[in-house]
This record gives C-alpha cells, structure tokens and sequence, in this order.
C-alpha cells in the first residue's frame, strides 16, 4: 500500500483543460499543470487533456501518480521519449527476435490450439499491414529473424510522434510481444483483445490448473494496464 505520508498533498480544488500555443493544457487552479521533469505540460489533443484533468480531479487528499496512468503515459511522452527516440525503437524493435506471438508450445496440444486461433491472426496482419515478417518458432528453438523485419519494425517506431512512440512502448512492453504493440496503437486489437492474447499463457494456466490469486492478481493488473493505454491511444486520436 502505498505510504500517504511520502505523497504529497492535494493542493488545487479544480482542473481545468486550457489551451496552451499549438497544443491543450491542464490547469490546476490557476497553476498550469508541469511534468514531474519540469515541463508545462502540453497534449496535442483536447481529448488526451480532458482525460488527465479528469485523474486530476479524481484525486482526494493525496495526489497518487499510480492512479493517474495516463497523465503517467503523458508525463513520459514529454520528459522522457522526446529526449530518447532512438533508445525506445531500439527497445521495441528487440521484441521482433522474441516476439510472443511467434513463440510457440510444442505442447501440451490444446494450448497449441489457443495460441494458434489467437497469435495467427497477429502475426499475419503484421505481415498485411506493417510488412514485417516474423518466423513462428516452437518449443525454445531460437528465431532466425531477417533484418530487414527488424529495420521496419525500427522505421514504423520512428515515424511516430512522441506520444505514440510511448504508448507503442508501454504496448509492447506489457505484452512482450511488438506486434501485439502496433496492432494496439493501431486499433487492430482492442484493450481486452490485447490482454488476453498477452496473457494467454497464463490464462490458460489458471484455467487447467486452477486459481491463484498471486497470478490473478498480476493478471488484474495487467489487464488495467492495457486498458489504460488504450484510453490514452484513443485519446490521441
């Protein structure tokens, strides 16, 4: 549980969304909203604004980041990957050698089957729609991929902006898989889609071997967080 006496206190009654140059603004009072880094804080969208003042005003006594995902995910787009583009392609396209979705169980044969209805689907449009073809691997053979998939796994991370190179970053990373990231950022799975085909090892687990509440505990938490990000990809718009 987190300890109130380390965090601090709320100290503005409303928050408000405000214009701010080219951009929205968030208004605590008459204080504009800054970044834990310092920055004022600027969305590119009034709806991605809107949903930040909204974590803000849900706040009590005590301002907890941990409640506020997507002023989180807005707060990284600003301080951290617009400073760090190249490390965060370089982080995602690392996924394309291990990705999830194209390393498979040799058994036992129904888990075979889940992964199949479930990872197939990806992994193709993957293929459609990014131009990046990843081998389907079983058992703990490694992957040979081409670099070429690689590269355009690292140009497609590139042409993004900053704030959707942090969501395709946090995609990613929950998932452990890029192609779950992109097709996440890229409407192709919903927020509960991508947590289940993330999840789904686990899942099936639970479902064989019956509940555990440490693992549905995490589960829980994973699920929150892709419908966080799926909130703010929305918002972007």
């Amino acid at each position: 549980m987190t300890d109130a006496l380390a965090l601090p206190r709320r100290f503005y009654e409303t928050a408000t969304v405000v214009e701010n140059g080219d951009g929205y603004g968030v208004a605590l009072d008459a204080r504009n909203l800054r970044t834990p880094g310092g920055a004022v804080f600027v969305s590119p969208t009034r709806a991605l604004a809107q949903l930040c003042a909204n974590e803000w005003t849900a706040q009590r006594e005590h301002i907890v980041p941990a409640s506020m995902p997507v002023s989180q995910l807005a707060f990284a787009s600003l301080d951290w990957t617009a400073k760090s583009r190249e490390q965060l392609a370089d982080y995602v396209t690392a996924f394309g050698e291990t990705d999830l979705c194209c390393h498979r169980a040799d058994s036992p044969a129904d888990l075979r089957a889940k992964q199949a209805e479930h990872w197939d689907s990806i992994v193709a449009w993957a293929g459609e729609a990014l131009g990046v073809e990843l081998p389907v691997v079983t058992g703990i053979v490694a992957a040979r991929v081409e670099s070429e998939a690689l590269a355009t796994i690292r140009t497609h991370a590139l042409s993004l902006d900053d704030f959707a190179l942090t969501a395709l970053s946090q995609a990613t990373g929950a998932a452990g898989s890029v192609l779950i990231g992109f097709a996440l950022l890229r409407n192709r799975l919903t927020a509960d889609e991508a947590f289940h085909a993330a999840a789904l090892d686990n899942l099936w687990s639970l479902e064989k071997w019956g509940e555990d509440d440490e693992a549905r505990a995490r589960l829980i938490s994973q699920q929150t967080e892709f419908r966080a990000i799926a909130r703010y990809i929305e918002a972007l718009g």
